[in-house]
């Protein structure tokens, strides 16, 4: 009996290893650049989804169409592609999958894009990358994004034109820093991240009440919050060392900041780190 498994076992192993070929990894080509150009769709509702892999993401405002911008790339995989359906458009890198072409050192995957000021619900869907978004100005009802090992900056530098819903940003292990956070006019945020380095920077004007959530796992987490604005930061989970900075008074587990105006309210599930309470 021994040898017969003995026997079924070398031969599963022999077919196995007969049909089964390894892919030729994807070669680089001249550079191209290509023009992305959405116009509005004849929809009342707006839905702008994003996939981006490798590479570095830019986005501002300023089209006059919904998207408007230039992608540079040298790897035919990475050829962006246009999905309408009614209101629903997607902007993608190949056919979709954000994690094409993974770890090569001459990637080139350049996508700078400005997007238009008409209401939409934005998502943002990438792998590893360098994103710089500046959305301050537009009329977000709705930004999801979710990459994976990132280095991101993203800015409200001016006032979100619409009341957005939700806010949720799911990111690995990453560094990413959000700022004017109050100038994107959300009802409710949700920001999930594994070991990293973080800055919410809640800076700007808070035009109605505000409630975050933060999981995060070991990480430096930096909240930012200016002065007179009304705060309460509950800090749960694991061993964080909390440094609170003048201004900020302590009840158990809650840190809390007087002001005028909307509150802020803010709960930080933390399995271990740093977390760090500033103006």
């Amino acid at each position: 009996m021994y040898k017969l498994f003995t026997f079924i076992a070398i031969l599963a192993l022999t077919v196995l290893a007969c049909g089964i070929s390894t892919p030729e990894p994807p070669t680089p080509s001249p550079e191209v650049t290509d023009e992305i150009n959405v116009k509005y769709p004849d929809s009342k509702e707006i839905n702008l989804n994003l996939k981006f892999g490798a590479g570095e993401l830019t986005l501002n405002p300023g089209a006059d169409v919904l998207v408007n911008g230039t992608a540079t790339y040298n790897f035919k995989e990475l050829k962006p592609e246009i999905v309408e359906e009614d209101g629903d458009v997607i902007v993608r890198v190949g056919n979709g999958n954000v994690n094409i072409i993974p770890n090569l050192n001459n990637l080139k995957n350049e996508w700078d894009l400005e997007l238009g000021s008409a209401p939409m619900n934005l998502s943002i869907d990438s792998g590893a990358y360098d994103g710089k978004f500046e959305f301050g100005g537009l009329a977000l009802t709705r930004l999801d994004i979710s990459d994976g090992a990132a280095s991101v900056e993203l800015s409200f530098s001016e006032l979100n034109q619409a009341e957005m819903s939700t806010f949720t940003y799911s990111t690995g292990a990453s560094n990413v820093k959000l700022t004017g956070l109050a100038n994107a006019n959300f009802s409710l945020m949700d920001f999930s991240s594994g070991a990293g380095d973080y800055t919410l920077d809640f800076s700007g004007d808070l035009q109605r009440d505000a409630s975050v959530k933060v999981s995060t796992g070991l990480s430096n987490m930096i909240l930012v919050i200016p002065e007179g604005v009304n705060a309460e930061v509950t800090v749960e989970g694991g061993l964080s060392n909390v440094s609170a900075g003048p201004g900020w008074e302590r009840s158990g587990k809650t840190y809390t900041q007087s002001g005028e105006g909307p509150t802020l309210i803010i709960i930080v599930e933390m399995g271990a780190g740093n977390l760090t309470l500033t103006h």
